[in-house]
């Protein structure tokens, strides 16, 4: 355009200045595709929850009604949240750019989500999933993996992470040593059945494993098996088993936690097998726990029934 001549029309300067900025996380920033996404999405919102303002009249009086009006619209913290970190960032940028003189973000918080408590098997539905027979050598590995998580509370990458050899220590000893978050090793009991299940596999392991394979549990080519293919197979299980519920290694991870602390009351055991750092992380099984005794109470004791 040539100097002094006028923009087009149809150039909205509020637009122009979202677009240097997604080009600012492109070019410099070297964003992914997906997170630049994100940020138009959460700046979209921003210009039309803000319709009749430039980014630099823009206050926080503003800000905070558009950020209710998101929660009025149904979207829960963690979406807020998320959209609000695309504003911080924008206004940031135009702070360092010299194009704002305050930051009308600052101190602007995203309503508080529902803490959602983890889904869990009840302990029939466990039996139900870990009874399912097992047809072929795949299945046979698939119930010693499905065992040993909800034996002992294992996450996913834990899993796969085992190694043949340590087979032999965790039949011996019944117990099993994993490596977890933040690379630190934890040592956790494994129950009779899963122990079972551990044997049964290792005499159908070579069979299946490629020559050299180090991994305890392998996929059908014979390598390491994908923490996918685990969460295919065991939904699948789930379905066959007619467990009533779409069933994750997760899953499985939080039934042991819930049962445990069902029949022992004792967190801070729990929170030592799941390698919990802070123990208010595993205290969310005691609301688990919670939820179970209203049930019962719910239906057993004769002041709670309601009245027809």
């Amino acid at each position: 355009m040539r100097a002094g001549a006028r923009a087009p029309a149809s150039a909205d300067p509020r637009r122009e200045r979202v677009a240097a900025y997604l080009e600012h996380l492109a070019v410099e920033r070297r964003l992914a595709p997906a997170t630049r996404l994100a940020y138009a999405q959460g700046l979209d919102a921003l210009l039309a929850a803000v319709p009749d303002l430039p980014p630099a009249s823009m206050r926080a009086a503003h800000l905070r009604r558009a950020a209710a009006q998101l929660h009025g619209r149904g979207l829960d913290g963690r979406t807020i949240a998320r959209i609000l970190s695309s504003w911080r960032g924008f206004f940031r940028w135009l702070a360092r750019t010299r194009r704002l003189d305050a930051d009308p973000c600052a101190g602007l918080r995203a309503p508080r989500s529902a803490r959602l408590l983890p889904k869990a098997l009840t302990p029939d539905e466990a039996l139900q999933l870990l009874e399912r027979p097992a047809a072929g050598a795949l299945e046979v590995q698939d119930r010693a993996m499905f065992e040993l998580c909800y034996s002992s509370g294992l996450r996913l990458a834990e899993l796969v992470g085992l190694d043949a050899t340590d087979v032999r220590g965790i039949v011996r000893d019944r117990e099993v040593t994993v490596t977890g978050k933040g690379g630190k090793t934890r040592t956790v009991p494994v129950g009779a059945k899963a122990v079972a299940a551990l044997r049964a596999w290792a005499a159908t392991h070579a069979r299946v494993a490629r020559p050299g394979e180090p991994a305890l549990f392998v996929g059908a080519r014979g390598r390491r098996v994908d923490p996918a293919v685990v969460r295919r197979r065991l939904a699948r299980w789930g379905t066959r088993a007619g467990v009533g519920q779409h069933v994750h290694p997760h899953v499985l991870r939080h039934s042991f936690a819930s049962h445990l602390l069902q029949s022992s009351g004792d967190l801070r055991a729990v929170q030592e097998m799941l390698g919990h750092a802070s123990i208010s992380t595993t205290q969310v099984y005691t609301r688990l726990d919670f939820q179970h005794l209203a049930r019962v109470y719910d239906a057993a004791h004769p002041r709670a029934k309601k009245k027809g």
